[in-house]
């Protein structure tokens, strides 16, 4: 019995409901989660500053043994530059840079000699661009005091956030999705237990779990993956051999992006289905701007969802 795929009629409304909910957490909390990730940013910088002996040493031999504090280096520049932009103006290999940025760590088959070299130049890049507003001590060559570290620091860490922003906020609004979810299944008997030791077919009625790794076949090979749904639970009802409904939670600050991630649930459901057969449940928790295109999409791929300003429909699921 479908939940809200067969019911268009309501979906305008329900929209707007969504909107408006989701608003009205970002006004009173995503200030706060913002502000939060900005402290513990800039505490990150400033510990990034004192391997850097506060800008003035950024040689081969720091950026070797410390390659997480680039990402701080490339926000300490006027104007602060992306990843891309400092593979261009340095002249190093992309490899080096996402590897320090997104891997942490100096790729291991690199020449030592090379590294090196490679390494000067985006120290070079990084000091000749360096905001001397910002770091008011590196053109006098003079020891900056604590507060203007400090300041320095803030000023970069929020560069740093600034251009996260959008997962920052996005991070916040699951875990309190799934803070919701987890309520609700709490207020109704349920038992939450860690999903790391549990395969999809171990869990007990009546328990629930988060992160779930569930194996699923993919079109034209022979070994499976994994592919992580936010919540699975077992239903206080279920029989033997029944497979566990699958939820995945959804936000969205803008009709914009919901269009472009669309299709990662297409694709998952039908992994799913050509695994375990037509009888999975899987469903949508929704929050946010979802539109009636987004949703016609869905119910196309015959996903259902639940919205979460109406989180009782949960019930529908057999919970």
């Amino acid at each position: 019995m479908p939940i809200n795929t067969d019911k268009p009629q309501i979906w305008k409304a329900d929209i707007a409901k969504s909107v408006d909910f989701y608003n009205d957490w970002f006004m009173k909390f995503a200030p706060k989660a913002y502000r939060t990730t900005r402290v513990s940013t800039t505490k990150e910088v400033e510990s990034a500053l004192r391997l850097t002996q506060n800008l003035k040493d950024i040689s081969p031999d720091v950026l070797r043994v410390n390659p997480t504090v680039l990402p701080m280096l490339r926000m300490a520049t006027a104007p602060p530059i992306a990843r891309d932009r400092l593979i261009g103006l340095a002249g190093v290999a992309p490899n080096l840079v996402r590897s320090m940025e997104k891997g942490k760590r100096i790729p291991p088959q690199m020449q030592k000699g090379l590294l090196d070299s490679e390494l000067v130049k985006i120290g070079q890049t990084i000091m000749k661009l360096a905001d001397q507003d910002i770091f008011t001590w590196l053109k006098p060559k003079r020891s900056p005091s604590a507060d203007e570290i400090h300041r320095a620091a803030t000023i970069v860490a929020d560069r740093l956030c600034g251009a996260v922003a959008d997962p920052i906020i996005r991070n916040a609004q699951e875990q309190r999705q799934l803070a919701t979810i987890k309520d609700w299944l709490l207020d109704r008997g349920y038992r939450y237990v860690e999903s790391r030791h549990l395969k999809l077919d171990g869990l007990s009625t009546g328990t629930f779990s988060f992160r779930f790794n569930v194996p699923v076949k993919q079109p034209g090979r022979s070994k499976q993956v994994n592919v992580p749904i936010d919540t699975v639970i077992m239903p206080q009802r279920a029989k033997d051999g029944d497979l566990p409904v699958l939820i995945e939670a959804k936000s969205a600050g803008d009709f914009t992006n919901t269009n472009k991630r669309r299709k990662e649930e297409a694709t998952k459901v039908t992994q799913l289905r050509a695994t375990y057969g037509d009888k999975v449940k899987f469903v949508l928790f929704l929050c946010g701007y979802f539109d009636s295109g987004y949703l016609g999409y869905e119910a196309a791929e015959g996903i259902d969802w639940v919205w979460e300003h109406r989180i009782d429909d949960l019930k529908q699921l057999g919970l």
